[in-house]
């Protein structure tokens, strides 16, 4: 890795940047997208063809203070029963729309906390996608688990579901920045959840973990990353913590005078991701470990790894459908995003229509600068030979951005015959030089520290 004064000199730690889980980035969103496009742009899918599906459930026991994600806490079921219905209903609308023979290539249920949901729950919802289109062969159906709110009769109706792969919500084990982060769960109550999950028959473990929390240290997050090592999980997350009050209040509990600074937080990611490597680990792109031999990683060596709203994936479905209160969906001509609040959502779907209230439509250079924000974000590289026979670019032109790219990295970025490589010193640059190629407005709020 570069030594501290050369990446502070490049912008790593002041810089605020977007994760690039999509371009434009939903910031850019606007009101060009409504509800009688989004049926244009389902009945365009191919008969037969494979798309995506991610359902969100915008419920949670209790609110943890770090999270930014849309969602509500409740202390019933009943909040949940009702939601499920109007989830129910957009599926019905969905599968009106939807050509024939469609499948599904990949199903995430996310949150929120989708183990909110009771068993019966889980059979009805799971019931209903499938009336809407059937797993296609070597499908993957992911659930978001959260340890202290799973048991066996859930874990047991999620694989008779035909869940595949479960994601467990770690951050840190440490009770100290757990108590400051508004999340107790302990390592007992997370082992027990792994446990459960696999002895229902689900095989395949994600793991989430945070670095940059509060009163972390170089050796709380090496003692959690080797309890998580314990449940050998197939592929793990290492995100840093986004510290953005003004977009998520819940994160003005959090003390930010025991938060960590820039190059602590640097240091806190490269100990974990030491221990990965160590560990026998591959990374895959900037913040995921993937075991040899799991799909991610068999992706990012055969060139098929690529970006979504849920991180890296290796699914390479061209439409992502996403259902529930703020889910976004993407199609080969843009972004539709359903309703943030589930009043609101729940109003249109109970008036008979999509609840979508903005988007982006592909225009201009939207769609190069898409692919090569994505393959510096997935392979640290770009194909010069692949984005001239993919996009209406010349050259002249494509390597006048690789030039201008190398140039503001003080001429670090490898530019050849061959396209644009970023090399391994500057990994933790990546999403600083994706910026460079995103030609939008970067000013909005709710950008993350680049580190």
């Amino acid at each position: 890795m570069m030594d501290r004064t050369q990446l502070s000199r490049l912008g790593l730690f002041d810089a605020r940047v977007p994760r690039y889980t999509s371009y434009p980035t939903a910031p850019q969103f606007g009101g060009g997208v409504d509800a009688g496009r989004l049926v244009r742009w389902i009945e365009a899918i191919p008969e037969g063809g494979q798309i995506s599906l991610y359902l969100h459930i915008p419920f949670c026991r209790r609110l943890c203070w770090f999270c930014a994600c849309r969602t509500q806490g409740t202390a019933t079921a009943s909040p949940v029963a009702a939601y499920l219905e109007t989830l129910k209903a957009e599926l019905a609308l969905l599968r009106r729309h939807l050509p024939r023979g469609v499948t599904l290539s990949r199903m995430h249920w996310g949150g929120g906390t989708s183990t909110l949901l009771t068993p019966e729950m889980i059979r009805d919802l799971a019931g209903a996608v499938q009336e809407v289109a059937a797993f296609a062969p070597g499908a993957e159906f992911s659930v978001e688990i959260d340890p202290n709110e799973i048991d066996r009769a859930r874990a047991e109706a999620l694989q008779a579901a035909g869940m595949t792969r479960a994601s467990i919500g770690v951050q840190d084990f440490d009770p100290e920045v757990q108590g400051a982060i508004g999340r107790s769960q302990s390592f007992e109550v997370t082992h027990r959840a792994v446990e459960m999950v696999r002895d229902a028959g689900i095989a395949s473990l994600n793991a989430d973990i945070l670095y940059g929390l509060p009163h972390q240290s170089r050796a709380r997050i090496t003692e959690t990353v080797q309890k998580l090592l314990s449940f050998a999980p197939d592929r793990v997350a290492l995100y840093g913590y986004a510290h953005v009050p003004w977009v998520a209040r819940r994160q003005q509990m959090i003390p930010t005078e025991a938060l960590p600074g820039p190059e602590a937080r640097l240091d806190l990611d490269e100990t974990a991701r030491r221990l990965f490597l160590w560990d026998g680990y591959r990374q895959i792109g900037i913040d995921h470990f993937a075991r040899p031999g799991d799909g991610l990683e068999i992706a990012q060596r055969t060139g098929k790894l690529r970006r979504n709203f849920q991180g890296y994936t290796d699914d390479t479905a061209p439409v992502l459908v996403g259902l529930g209160a703020s889910a976004i969906s993407r199609f080969p001509l843009g972004y539709a995003q359903n309703a943030p609040a589930t009043s609101a959502y729940v109003a249109a779907v109970r008036a008979g229509k999509f609840p979508v209230t903005r988007g982006h439509v592909f225009a201009g250079e939207d769609r190069m600068r898409a692919r090569l924000i994505e393959a510096v974000m997935c392979d640290l590289r770009i194909d010069a030979a692949e984005i001239l026979s993919a996009f209406d670019v010349t050259e002249t032109e494509l390597f006048a951005l690789f030039r201008s790219a190398a140039a503001a990295f003080e001429g670090k970025l490898l530019v050849s015959d061959a396209g644009l490589a970023v090399p391994e010193e500057m990994r933790p640059l990546v999403r600083l030089i994706a910026r460079h190629f995103d030609a939008y407005d970067l000013s909005r709020a709710g950008h993350s520290a680049a580190i």
